[in-house]
C-alpha cells in the first residue's frame, strides 16, 4: 500500500441493501483511519460524476446491492483508471446473477443445487407447482424461490406447495422480475471468506429461522456464527470447492462463498458467491478473521493489499 494514501469508501446507494452498506462503510472507514490513511465516506446516492473519485488514490467498495456488485461500477472505474477493491466487472456481473453463476459452476463441474429460472408473475402462481417445468423438483420436499439478481437474502422464500407459492408472491417486495427456483438441500450451512486466494477458517451458520434470511443475517441476536467443526477431509474439500468456485467465476482480491453440506451425502454444494460481502458487526468476514486473531482493521488492510 506504499503508493496509497487517500482512500474513498463508497457506500450507501439506493438498493434494498442500503442500510447494510451504510454499516459496512462506517466500519471500513474507521478501520482505514486506524491504519493511518486518509479516508472519506462517499454515499453513492450523492455522486453526480464518478470522475470525482479520481481525487483519491483508491476506492474501497462497500456498496452492496446491484450498484456495487452488478459489474457496471467496476467497468466505469476501470474506464476511468481508478483503483478499487474487489473483483472485476465480469466477475461481479456473473456472481450477481444467480443464473449465470450456476451455469458457470455447472460447466466447471462444481456442485450447485438444481434450479429453474422463471419470471415470478401472477401466472406462475395461478399455474402452481404441478406444471411440467417443475418435474425436476418432484423428489424434494421443499424448494427455494430466489431473485435472479439481489443480495442479503431479500425476497427469498421456502416453497412447499401452491399455498406457500401464493403467499410468497403476496409478500414479495419486487415481484414480476426474474427469479430462480432452487432445490432445497437439507444440511449444514457454511460460508468461506477468501482474501488474496486464501481461505479463512470456514464458518458454520446456525439460525433458528427457516434459513439464513435477512433477519438472521443482520437483525437477530440468536444467529450463531461459529468456527466450523469439520474433520480434515471435510475442511480440505470445503476450501478446495470454495477456491475452485471463486476462480471459476474469475473473482479476485476478496469475497465470500456460501455452501451447504448435504446431510445425506456429506458433499458440499455452492449456493452463491459474494464479491462485496458485508462488513458489519454481524458479518461473516470479520468473524472468520477473528478465529485467527486478525482484528477488523487488519482485515481491511489485507483486502486493500489484495486488490492492488
Amino acid at each position: 500500500m506504499g503508493s496509497i494514501n487517500k482512500i474513498a469508501v463508497l457506500y450507501g446507494g439506493s438498493s434494498s441493501e442500503r442500510e447494510i452498506s451504510l454499516q459496512s462503510g462506517l466500519g471500513v472507514h474507521k478501520a482505514i483511519l486506524e491504519l493511518g490513511f486518509e479516508s472519506e465516506l462517499i454515499d453513492y446516492r450523492n455522486i453526480r460524476d464518478l470522475r470525482e473519485l479520481k481525487n483519491f488514490d483508491f476506492v474501497f467498495n462497500a456498496l452492496h446491492g446491484f450498484e456495487g456488485e452488478g459489474g457496471k461500477l467496476q467497468q466505469n472505474l476501470d474506464d476511468l483508471k481508478i483503483l478499487y477493491s474487489g473483483s472485476c466487472s465480469e466477475a461481479c456481473k456473473n456472481t450477481w446473477n444467480k443464473k449465470f453463476t450456476k451455469e458457470i459452476l455447472e460447466r466447471n463441474k462444481i456442485r450447485t443445487p438444481v434450479s429453474l429460472d422463471i419470471t415470478f408473475s401472477k401466472q406462475i402462481v395461478e399455474n402452481g407447482l404441478q406444471v411440467n417445468s417443475f418435474d425436476r423438483f418432484r423428489p424434494f420436499e421443499y424448494i427455494f424461490l430466489k431473485p435472479e439478481e439481489d443480495g442479503s437474502s431479500v425476497d427469498i422464500f421456502k416453497i412447499s406447495d401452491n399455498k406457500s407459492l401464493e403467499e410468497a408472491f403476496q409478500k414479495c417486495t419486487y415481484p414480476n422480475r426474474k427469479f430462480i427456483f432452487e432445490e432445497f438441500i437439507d444440511g449444514r450451512e457454511f460460508t468461506v471468506t477468501i482474501i488474496d486466494n486464501e481461505c479463512l477458517p470456514p464458518i458454520e451458520i446456525i439460525t433458528k429461522n427457516d434459513f439464513y434470511d435477512y433477519d438472521a443475517k443482520y437483525l437477530s441476536d440468536d444467529t450463531v456464527l461459529k468456527q466450523a467443526n469439520l474433520n480434515r477431509e471435510e475442511l480440505e474439500e470445503i476450501k478446495m470447492t470454495s477456491i475452485k468456485a471463486f476462480n471459476a467465476l474469475n473473482c479476485s482480491a476478496w469475497g465470500r462463498v456460501d455452501l451447504i453440506q448435504c446431510s445425506k451425502t456429506g458433499k458440499f454444494y455452492v449456493i452463491e458467491i459474494n464479491t462485496v460481502p458485508g462488513m458489519t458487526s454481524h458479518s461473516c468476514v470479520p468473524k472468520s478473521a477473528s478465529f485467527l486473531d486478525i482484528p477488523y482493521r487488519e482485515v481491511v488492510g489485507k483486502i486493500i493489499d489484495a486488490s492492488l
